[in-house]
């Protein structure tokens, strides 16, 4: 008894609890401590104590199975963006068409996976671990908010893009803005057509050239240049050459990359536009470098949102109207110290959210997708006959509804007057009837031996009778030998 006094003693198991308190896992969350891959300004969801407490509710709520919404009247919503923004709670609360919940599920493009059909849409699975388990939770989704890039320097997503595209889903932006993303050559050369029609003064984008391999890369332009290599973001594949020397070092390089590569006059900047359009909101931004990169979003910077003027609201005006459309768009420009402009690029609703107004943004594309959802995704009545391709059934949570309705109807099937009645002494039907087993015959039980030699037991008053043969089951009731030749005849044919 006194070793389990000391084996259970409170220093005992608050030093078992410390050891194990080191990386806990609660409901699914790995509590391991390490650095916050957060920008500043930018919340994490494992940062702070109130996003923490939200996720473990989240959690509870999920394994106790009791969802947050109604299945029966609900709008999924799929998000594309990494973990350290919870884009839930912006739409937590929300309604469609009145009492419409919207779920969300929120995965990045390598969570990932899906199954298109032409007759019934796009299955989507996302792969989640749960206490070091792999699970894969498939549903349908009503509407895409895309704040991932699609294809960057390693990676490219194409391939779930083609398959939100062939189930038709609408999405923030477009499908087919989204597609001609994929490659900023093809971005640039509709920003030529803005500049030839508005004037170079009213659009100044910057001079460019485009090589389509390294083959062409012989004519050394005007230097020091920007070569740009293949299709990235965040300052990756930027390359500043001083000298015809250093250009054809790199024209090698490019030629082991198998992509294309354009080249742009290195311009000193003073500091870095952001003009962005979300919705009917605009926003205006400058990026000045503090850590000495020419690249001033690479590194330190000091960020700060200026006034929008009507110069800026013309170069994204314009720009949102690019293919079909763009709800959420973003102009990248220069400020050099010569004091001129130059329009470098422009991103899409994958667009990065600068400074403290990161939170009312985020609230702005959520209404944004509210509208977009409430005018595009409104319920439809749709038949229980229509058609389903197998693939799509194999995606159902609960498989087919056929099978247990039919077992509940042959179960609950009603009698065929004169079925069965062999047993109970009772008349037979109206008209002749056939043996069982002869063609036509009902499917009724072979009789045992026993029932040949002793008459069949007086049935109780109403039962196994049909209605309206009271007056006929009267007159039965008197003669037991007419009652057991009747049943024979129904049995063996007519005596």
């Amino acid at each position: 008894m006194n070793y389990l006094r000391r084996r259970f003693s409170s220093g005992d198991l608050q030093g078992e609890a410390s050891d194990n308190d080191d990386s806990p896992n609660v409901g699914g969350l790995n509590f391991r401590k390490g650095p916050s891959p957060s920008a500043p300004n930018s919340p994490s969801k494992s940062a702070s104590s109130a996003n923490l407490g939200q996720r473990l509710f989240s959690s509870s709520s999920s394994s106790s199975g009791k969802p947050s919404y109604n299945k029966d009247r609900c709008k999924t919503l799929l998000v594309i963006d990494d973990q350290h923004t919870d884009w839930s709670k912006y739409f937590r609360g929300k309604k469609l068409f009145g009492d419409w919940d919207v779920r969300v599920e929120q995965a990045e493009f390598s969570e990932l996976n899906l199954a298109a059909y032409s007759d019934s849409g796009t299955m989507v699975d996302i792969q989640v671990t749960r206490n070091g388990t792999k699970v894969v939770r498939s549903f349908k989704p009503d509407f895409v908010l895309i704040r991932q890039h699609v294809r960057d320097a390693h990676e490219d997503w194409r391939n779930l893009l083609l398959g939100f595209k062939y189930g038709a889903i609408p999405s923030v932006n477009s499908l087919t803005a989204e597609y001609n993303f994929l490659d900023k050559p093809w971005v640039f050369a509709q920003l030529i057509e803005i500049q030839k029609r508005l004037g170079k003064e009213s659009f100044p984008l910057i001079d460019q050239a485009y090589y389509p391999n390294h083959k062409e890369m012989l004519i050394t332009p005007k230097f020091p240049v920007v070569v740009k290599i293949g299709h990235a973001h965040s300052g990756l594949g930027k390359v500043r050459i001083n000298n015809h020397y250093d250009f054809q070092d790199l024209a090698g390089v490019v030629a082991v990359t198998q992509g294309y590569s354009t080249t742009e006059p290195f311009i000193d900047a003073k500091y870095d536009l952001h003009i962005q359009k979300i919705g009917p909101s605009y926003k205006a931004f400058v990026r000045k470098s503090i850590s000495g990169n020419w690249k001033a979003n690479t590194g330190s910077a000091m960020l700060e949102q200026i006034a929008m003027n009507e110069r800026f609201k013309l170069w994204v005006d314009e720009c949102s109207q690019l293919f079909g459309g763009l709800d959420v768009v973003a102009v990248e420009a220069i400020h050099g110290k010569d004091g001129r402009e130059h329009i470098i690029e422009v991103n899409g609703s994958s667009m990065t959210l600068l400074g403290e107004a990161q939170e009312e943004d985020r609230r702005l594309i959520a209404e944004l997708v509210l509208a977009k959802m409430q005018a595009m995704c409104k319920p439809v009545q749709t038949s229980m006959s229509k058609a389903t391709s197998s693939g799509a059934i194999m995606h159902q949570v609960n498989g087919s509804h056929s099978g247990p309705q039919a077992g509940l109807r042959s179960s609950h099937a009603p009698r065929k007057p004169g079925q069965g009645r062999g047993h109970d002494g009772g008349p037979p039907p109206q008209g002749p009837m056939r043996a069982p087993g002869m063609p036509g015959g009902p499917p009724a039980p072979v009789p045992r031996p026993r029932h040949m030699n002793n008459p069949p037991p007086q049935p109780f008053p109403g039962q196994g009778r049909p209605q309206g043969c009271s007056a006929c089951a009267s007159k039965d009731e008197e003669d037991t030998m007419k009652n057991l030749r009747k049943t024979f005849a129904g049995i063996f044919g007519d005596m």
